[in-house]
């Protein structure tokens, strides 16, 4: 197949693409040049920005592709443009969605894609949700070849997974850990999860690409796997062998400290307990199953970050916050207890 990417290099796309290469498939990728080291060998770069809409329009100009897939679009106004640009050039046009955009708070843990779309709590997931809204209704009303795919919490090996972490990643939380540090678990640590190794994503996405039974549908990708929030930092600090040493601080009161916005991330999303049903997936690409467990990508993840610097930032910022976070948490426990 001849496939085109726009993105290409982020943490499900990466390891797409590379999934695609090794089968022989056709891969081009839009980008800035800003990522190059990151582009996978054998892809084609098409240099542009792509909100350049006139100069992407004359790269595309000769040519026309199986399937499109845009991992960078977050608003209406981003699908719009790809409409103009892919119309009558592409036979799939792959939107990546969320699975945040599920129905908050959940009337059932169980999410399947008939699950409601709904969540005033956060606007990145309500942004999802209108472009989902645009592209039915181009499916619906012009017969345009949409697949919507519905993520949750993937990773891949430049990031370790969490719950609670700063704005510059989650170096930090590892350092801590490493340093025999408390770190902050939301809640109590008992909600459910699902963590999906991008290997596993990948997997699944390149068998939705050219598939007609996907035309016309939202499908999510996830593993099969569930585990609480302890469990997930257990494995995480297991990986890094080190004893956790975990606070745990209700997510109401994160999101309320004004230092970081928890609200969306928490509230209305990592704070539910979510089990997802993959029937559906299943169908459409027989035979696939997530086969990587959390404790066995985790440590992949810990391995290379531990022996990539450029994988090491520091937050100081963040970490002073969560010795405030703990102080207070602790001091409290003392107050009551006394």
């Amino acid at each position: 197949m001849k496939i085109l990417f726009i993105g290409g290099t982020g943490t499900i796309s990466a390891a797409i693409s590379r999934a695609l290469l090794a089968e022989g498939h056709e891969l081009y990728l839009i980008n800035r040049g800003s990522r190059n080291s990151l582009l996978p060998q054998g892809a084609t770069s098409l240099l542009a920005d792509v909100n350049d809409e006139q100069k992407v329009a004359a790269l595309i100009k000769d040519l026309t592709f199986d399937a499109v897939a845009d991992f960078i679009a977050f608003v209406p106004e981003h699908l719009e443009r790809d409409y103009r640009l892919f119309k009558g050039k592409t036979k799939q046009l792959v939107f990546i969605s969320s699975a945040s955009a599920y129905q908050k708070p959940l009337s059932d843990y169980r999410i399947s894609e008939g699950t409601p779309l709904a969540n005033p709590l956060w606007k990145y997931s309500r942004d999802k949700i209108a472009c989902e809204d645009y592209l039915t209704h181009l499916y619906r009303t012009e017969g345009f070849p949409v697949t919507i795919v519905r993520p949750s919490h993937t990773y891949c090996e430049t990031s370790v997974p969490l719950g609670v972490h700063g704005a510059k990643g989650s170096w930090q939380v590892i350092k801590r850990m490493l340093e025999k540090k408390p770190v902050i678990i939301h809640g109590d640590g008992t909600s459910l999860w699902t963590m999906t190794d991008s290997r596993d994503f990948a997997r699944a996405f390149v068998g939705l690409l050219g598939n007609i039974h996907a035309i016309g549908e939202a499908v999510q990708i996830t593993s099969d796997e569930t585990l609480t929030w302890n469990q997930i930092y257990e494995c995480i600090a297991r990986a890094l062998n080190v004893p956790l040493r975990a606070v745990h601080v209700s997510s109401e009161m994160l999101a309320a400290c004004s230092d970081y916005d928890f609200t969306g991330g928490l509230i209305g999303d990592k704070a539910n307990s979510v089990v997802f049903d993959n029937a559906k997936l299943k169908r459409l690409v027989p035979g696939f199953a997530a086969t990587i467990r959390f404790d066995q990508g985790i440590k992949r993840t810990v391995d290379y970050m531990l022996a990539h610097k450029e994988c090491q930032q520091p937050d100081e910022e963040f970490d002073a916050w969560c010795d405030k976070v703990i102080a207070a948490v602790e001091k409290a426990v003392k107050e009551v207890g006394s």
